[in-house]
């Protein structure tokens, strides 16, 4: 067995039982491995990845490939880390533009002025959750450590986006927004974009009070109709009560409840009229698989940060 395949073999990832094979897809490249998915794989004018834990020089709470320094790694491994992703994307660090995150719907396009700015090295912005650009070579990021990372591509203006959704994020409909964003900056039409769902906690994992719960009743309201969208789709498991699965489910104890933040982000997808022929939901769990992913719940906040990576190729 070569070091690549014998690499992959020992990561061996607890995946959704609800789907019929895997989603993510799991490659290498030299030292690193990392996720893909199908549908944007598809895609000729892009390069994408999503990060494991696996492949950097972080040490401690941060072995090894984490994104960012405000949890307390070192500047210069995190610059490495950067580094040997920029690889994988055939860009330089000084091509990467991230987010600089607080659970906010704030969108920025980035624009050639942006390029390279990155946390470590202090943008000059803030408060911000989603990026779009349509200025091929940059390579848009965002962090997370059980929030969800939402990709989005139009092939067809050559233009993309890259969003961090948390619950706060998800309550007030970042995907929809990330959306209007894109409509409004480059014409882009909801049913040409390819749109992936990124690993985060899973409704299983995912336990939540009942101040959280009352958002998301008074945010997304009923979803009857858009999860009966969802289930004709067959791209995510929809089994439970009523032949569904609810975004909120009763909890293991009197007022708390299961939050499912897939089919939150689906929901609000479906609304925004995206083509759920388009869609790829992950099957990783951050929480399930926090040997191989960084989780906060599970690492009860002693982490480090993956990184979702979206590039629209040069010419």
């Amino acid at each position: 067995m070569d070091m690549e395949k014998e690499r992959q073999s020992n990561m061996e990832f607890v995946r959704d039982e609800g789907r019929k094979a895997p989603v993510m897809k799991l490659q290498a490249r030299g030292e690193i491995p990392y996720l893909t998915f199908p549908k944007l794989e598809a895609c000729d004018k892009i390069e994408h990845l999503f990060t494991t834990r696996a492949g950097g020089v972080s040490e401690g709470q941060f072995s090894t490939m984490n994104f960012s320094v405000n949890l307390g790694d070192h500047p210069e491994n995190v610059r490495e880390n950067y580094r040997r992703v920029a690889a994988l994307l055939r860009c330089g660090i000084e091509d990467i533009t991230g987010t600089v995150q607080t659970h906010t719907t704030n969108i920025r396009r980035v624009t050639l002025e942006d390029r390279g700015k990155v946390a470590f090295l202090t943008p000059d912005y803030g408060d911000v959750d989603g990026l779009v650009t349509n200025v091929k070579g940059i390579a848009l990021a965002v962090f997370t450590a059980d929030c969800v990372p939402i990709y989005f591509v139009d092939p067809v203006r050559e233009a993309i986006g890259l969003a961090h959704s948390g619950w706060r994020g998800t309550v007030s409909n970042m995907a929809g927004k990330m959306i209007e964003r894109m409509m409004q900056e480059f014409g882009t039409d909801p049913k040409d974009l390819i749109i992936a769902i990124g690993p985060s906690i899973c409704q299983n994992c995912y336990e939540v009070d009942e101040t959280v719960a009352e958002a998301f009743r008074q945010g997304l309201g009923e979803d009857e109709a858009e999860r009966g969208k969802i289930k004709a789709s067959g791209i995510y498991p929809m089994e439970g009560a009523f032949g569904l699965r609810r975004v909120l489910e009763p909890g293991r104890m009197p007022g708390k409840y299961q939050l499912d933040l897939w089919l939150a982000n689906l929901i609000w997808l479906v609304r925004a009229g995206a083509d759920l022929s388009r869609v790829d939901v992950t099957d990783l769990c951050t929480a399930q698989n926090s040997k191989l992913l960084f989780s906060h719940r599970a690492s009860r906040g002693k982490r480090g940060n993956m990184g979702a990576f979206l590039k629209l190729k040069n010419d």
